[in-house]
């Protein structure tokens, strides 16, 4: 690599956080990671400390990838089955919908092909009521979660179209979470981040993790409070940090522990074809590069609240990743994928 691992991280940092509070951004080339933190956590006095690689911060959207692998180790150890009805794995008299008599799976809401619409059943009504709501998801519980399922028509037919639902995403993690009787932040602490060590990437933070959250803010860094997912936690409850999602990536890369190995593999062995050039995988999202730019494999996911944005992507192939993660709501994609094509072409 031309410049220094830890140069080109900063530099993405910096760039980062000139319109936004705070970012931490990390890059894992080989055996080697760098982390670096720009701005402030927006908590404390002052607007307190620069974030680092044990901030926590809400990740958003990139908690479906942590869903989506514990669902990928439930079938490895065969208590779960990718292609059976989700209404299976859910409380006794809960109604799923169909179309052309085919049902719901798991398979289908990990790769956002159920033909579920984006949000819950009522929640864009309430979103265009009630436009500044700060909390937008606290009231999406299990009840309310499977009352609105119930009135939900598809849009399309399971497994056909790829259709990106928070609605799927939450009712996987509400459906692993009942199949196991666990409690779905239990249930992935126990079967993905306890195995690799990411003792940080949560659901609800003790008072010396709080500690150590930023806080979040909007488009214009005005300070927001944090979101609470409720049951549908499974689409984006999680609080994460650098360090953590920095070991993720390693066991995407270098293949992970040995309990987890086969679920890894799994998760990016499914696919369902967005366009000519991208796939969904359980979870994952990816796509091909053009020949012009490489023909490099990237695998990613982003994440966003009402005071946070985030990205993790990775090349397996060239044995490299990217996370940033920002306190405020404005996207972090671009300057990370370009860290990410600068370490892919090194």
């Amino acid at each position: 690599m031309d410049r220094e691992l830890g140069t080109l991280v900063q530099q993405t940092a910096d760039r980062l956080a000139e319109g936004r509070v705070g970012v931490v951004v990390a890059a894992v080339a080989g055996d080697r990671a760098e982390i670096r933190g720009a701005g402030r956590t927006g908590a404390g006095g002052a607007d307190g400390d620069a974030p680092g690689p044990d901030t926590l911060f809400e990740v958003g959207s990139v908690t479906k990838v942590i869903t989506a692998l514990a669902l990928a180790r439930l079938t490895v150890t065969g208590a779960v089955d990718l292609d059976e009805p989700v209404a299976a794995l859910l409380p006794e008299g809960a109604v799923v919908p169909e179309r052309d008599g085919v049902r719901i799976s798991p398979r289908h809401l990990a790769t956002h092909t159920s033909g579920l619409p984006r949000l819950p059943k009522g929640m864009l009504l309430t979103a265009l009521l009630h436009p500044s709501k700060p909390d937008p998801y606290a009231d999406c519980t299990a009840d309310v979660l499977l009352s609105g399922l119930a009135r939900t028509r598809l849009g399309a037919t399971p497994g056909k179209r790829f259709r990106y639902s928070n609605l799927g995403a939450g009712l996987l993690g509400l459906a692993l979470a009942h199949r196991t009787g666990t409690p779905y932040e239990r249930l992935v602490v126990r079967d993905v981040c306890a195995p690799l060590g990411m003792d940080d990437t949560l659901v609800t933070l003790d008072p010396a993790r709080a500690a150590r959250a930023a806080r979040g803010h909007d488009r214009r860094r005005r300070p927001v409070p944090p979101w609470n997912l409720a049951d549908l936690a499974g689409a984006g409850g999680l609080h994460s940090t650098a360090a953590d999602l920095v070991a993720f990536v390693r066991a995407q890369l270098d293949g992970g522990p040995a309990e987890l190995a086969e679920a890894i593999r799994a998760s990016r062995a499914v696919e369902h074809r967005r366009n000519p050039m991208g796939r969904v995988h359980l979870g994952w999202m990816s796509h091909r590069l053009h020949p012009r730019q490489g023909s490099h494999l990237q695998i990613w996911h982003n994440g966003g609240t009402g005071g946070f944005s985030s990205y993790v992507g990775f090349d397996p192939e060239k044995g490299v990743g990217v996370i940033a993660l920002a306190n405020t709501a404005r996207a972090v994609d671009g300057p990370a994928v370009d860290l990410l094509r600068t370490l892919q072409t090194g």
